[in-house]
Order: C-alpha cells, then structure tokens, then sequence
C-alpha cells in the first residue's frame, strides 16, 4: 500500500516514516504516526483492565499492533494477518481521520458509506462540544 504523495512529506517530519498498523472493530485497519501510536497506547494501558470491554480493547487493539516503515516511495508492509482481518483484496481506500489513517478494503467502505448515509438510527443526542461545531459558514 502506499501512501499518498501530499502525505509522505509530512509523515516523514512528524514520524520519520515510522507507523503503527492495529485493527479496528469495523474490520479495517488504522495507521498512526508512531508518537501519534505511543499517545494513544499510553491512555489505554492506563484504562482499568478488570472492565472487559477494556481489556478486549488492549488485546485486539495492542495486540495486533505492528510497527512499519515507509519506504522512499511512500509504500508500507501490510502484513497478511492485518491484511486478512480486513478483508483487504486489491482495491483499498485509504481514509484520513486526522491524527491517523484507515485503511478499507473498497467494497467494504462503499458499503459501510451506505449504511451510514442510510442510517436513521441515531438517537438525536451529539456528545458534548460538537452541537456547538457549524460545518456551514454564513
């Protein structure tokens, strides 16, 4: 996979080209700039690990987590296990999400796209801080 251009300059200032590839509950994966990674390892080994749901976190979350280096060119090393948990065939999509990246097998994000534009299931309540965000100006 390789990572696009207008983010490599960046990528390389901020981490050197040094990566995390972990899995996410969607079934994609997620890249973190390295100190990026180390911030978010840190919050959540200090999670309380007799809450189940936190330490099922740790194990998928840290357990599969596989550092990775970009090359001159851009491209990083998806490993197959990364690979086969996310289905990842030969179309991806590569999805900034500010501090990190999700990597997609195409398909599946089209159809994820879908349900979430077609959901209607959401309870009206926006979790505090965002009700107060305008994405319209004027």
């Amino acid at each position: 996979m390789a990572v696009p251009t207008r983010y490599r300059e960046r990528l390389a200032a901020r981490c050197n080209g040094n990566l995390i590839v972990t899995v996410d509950k969607d079934h994609c994966l997620l890249i973190f700039p390295l100190p990026d990674w180390e911030d978010v390892e840190r919050k959540l080994v200090r999670l309380p690990s007799l809450n189940k749901a936190v330490r099922r976190m740790l194990r998928i979350m840290v357990g599969y987590a596989t550092e990775v280096e970009m090359d001159a060119s851009g491209r990083i090393l998806v490993s197959r296990e990364l690979r086969e948990f996310a289905s990842l065939e030969k179309n991806v999509m590569l999805v900034g999400q500010g501090n990190k990246f999700e990597l997609w097998d195409e398909a599946t994000w089209n159809d994820k796209c879908d349900e979430w534009l077609d959901d209607d299931d959401d309870d009206g309540e926006l979790p505090e801080g965002l009700e107060n965000i305008s994405f319209y100006s004027g």
